[in-house]
């Protein structure tokens, strides 16, 4: 009957661990708006406490090479694979928040905050002013 405790308590605690374990860093599918259809893989990464996010690989045929013809500052004219689009969030709870992402479409950069909804499916929520005006995505994970 101990070991059934033992084992059962060991088996409770493994469990709130790996639960504990999911993290917003990997590999995402991004998809389009309009047509659902797969967009990009997206790399969210860890630095110095704040969370990150550059487009890894773009996925729509024919815009591989595409470049933010849009974007302003030091990323204007720049391939869009590579770019960093998410930056500067900071944990909050279960959300990163208090950071920007980047819209390479219309170049322009958003307020945002991110959670993680499962173990493979991710909240985006871009935004301008306040969270009520903008805009949901919902990003898979990629398998490794």
């Amino acid at each position: 009957m101990k070991k059934l405790l033992v084992y059962g308590v060991f088996l409770l605690f493994a469990g709130i661990q790996s639960g504990q374990s999911q993290t917003v860093t990997g590999k995402w599918k991004t998809f389009d708006d309009e047509t659902g259809a797969a967009k990009s893989i997206v790399e969210i990464y860890e630095k110095n406490d704040k969370i990150y996010g550059r487009v890894l690989e773009i996925l729509e045929k024919g815009k591989e090479d595409k470049i933010c013809e849009k974007c302003k500052g030091a990323k204007k004219d720049k391939p869009i694979k590579g770019l960093v689009i998410i930056e500067g969030l900071t944990k909050d709870g279960d959300t990163w928040e208090d950071g920007t992402i980047l819209d390479p479409k219309n170049g322009k950069e958003y307020k945002c905050h991110i959670t993680l909804e499962s173990a493979n499916k991710l909240k985006v929520r871009g935004y301008i002013g306040v969270s009520l005006l903008g805009r949901t995505q919902y990003w898979t994970r990629v398998d490794k």
